[in-house]
């Protein structure tokens, strides 16, 4: 008999605290990345535009020889600390100063006040918080999970002394209101993906606007719509997160699909129901760890065109300003080669 989620997630911050000593510091080792054109870093990952990524030396996931715990949809993003790893790869550091210049370029004022929706383990308004000389003097997050919002605010706890320039919310993307407003809104890793009607998106994108000064940007980031237009044939997505322990040594590895070959696509509505499994390796085996490592569930997302968005963005009271190929501004959105992700710069 499969152990409830709760068991779960007891059990996976067991082996996080004891691999590492806290939840908190327990970090991905780097992920190797190759250079393109310019410089400009191809990462792996979700919304990457590698048809089959592999996992190095090791198996791929099998999902009929493995135990996997099957959730309900949407429960993935109960367990954090699994989401917060599977998704390391990312350089916040560099993801962060486009996200700031980019708004300060098509703004007419600073980003004091950011607020980002779906925003997950929040590592990315951290970032922004950290960043030295920067404008970014406070930062909200809103998420639906409240596993997630409170892993995100375990997390800034760990990082700053001072909580007041941090808030996070428990909310719907949908609909939300605050009573303060905003410099610049954020919407990344493909998570307008789960507004699967142009009602929910419209709905999505009038609370931004509300949320917002005059002149305020909003920065999306989803995945090229390259990908739309070649989902006859959907492809795998998958890679593998290597951990190390403190003295710098490999001590497992998490191992990810974020969409397979079996998805099912509906041309119609646009939405691919994604399949997504994330596996934790350790290399430590401890009798009391019995629960299965491993989940797996199927998300429904939308793919969208940029039409669409720039339609639906109009409608709600925006501008296009820019489109991007990647969260770089080298990178133009209709670059066959580097561009992998539709990031789109709307301002009120």
């Amino acid at each position: 008999m499969m152990p409830n989620i709760s068991y779960f997630i007891l059990q996976l911050y067991f082996l996080i605290s004891f691999l590492k000593g806290n939840v908190g510091a327990f970090l991905p080792s780097k992920i190797s990345q190759t250079r393109g054109k310019n410089g400009i870093f191809a990462r792996k990952g979700a919304m990457s535009r590698q048809k089959e990524v592999g996992f190095g030396n090791s198996k791929s996931i099998s999902v009929e020889n493995q135990k996997y715990e099957i959730l309900p949809a949407g429960n993935i993003y109960s367990l954090p600390a699994l989401y917060d790893l599977a998704f390391g790869y990312r350089n916040y550091e560099e993801e962060v100063e486009f996200l700031i210049k980019t708004h300060e370029k098509y703004s007419d004022f600073p980003a004091k006040r950011i607020l980002e929706l779906a925003a997950g383990p929040g590592r990315h308004l951290i970032e922004a918080l950290k960043k030295e000389n920067n404008s970014v003097l406070h930062a909200t997050a809103l998420d639906l999970s409240p596993d997630m919002v409170s892993y995100g605010k375990d997390l800034a706890t760990h990082e700053f002394h001072d909580m007041s320039i941090f808030s996070y919310e428990q909310g719907d993307m949908r609909n939300f209101f605050f009573k303060t407003t905003f410099d610049s809104a954020w919407i990344l890793l493909g998570s307008l993906q789960h507004m699967t009607t142009n009602h929910d998106v419209c709905s999505c994108f009038q609370s931004t606007h509300a949320a917002l000064k005059k002149g305020g940007t909003v920065i999306l980031e989803l995945p090229h719509p390259r990908e739309t237009f070649s989902m006859g044939e959907c492809t795998r997505n998958g890679w593998e997160v290597p951990l190390e322990d403190d003295k710098g040594n490999k001590c497992g590895e998490l191992e990810i699909v974020w969409g397979d070959e079996d998805d099912v696509f509906d041309p119609i509505s646009q939405i691919r129901n994604f399949t997504v499994s994330m596996e934790l390796k350790y290399h430590v085996q401890k009798s009391n760890l019995h629960t299965p490592q491993s989940v797996r569930e199927v998300v429904p997302m939308r793919q969208f065109t940029a039409q669409e968005i720039h339609s639906l963005a109009t409608q709600s009271g925006f501008e296009v300003v820019a489109m991007f190929g990647a969260l770089d501004s080298r990178v133009d959105v209709k670059d066959d080669e580097e561009a992998f992700r539709l990031v789109c710069i709307l301002k009120k």
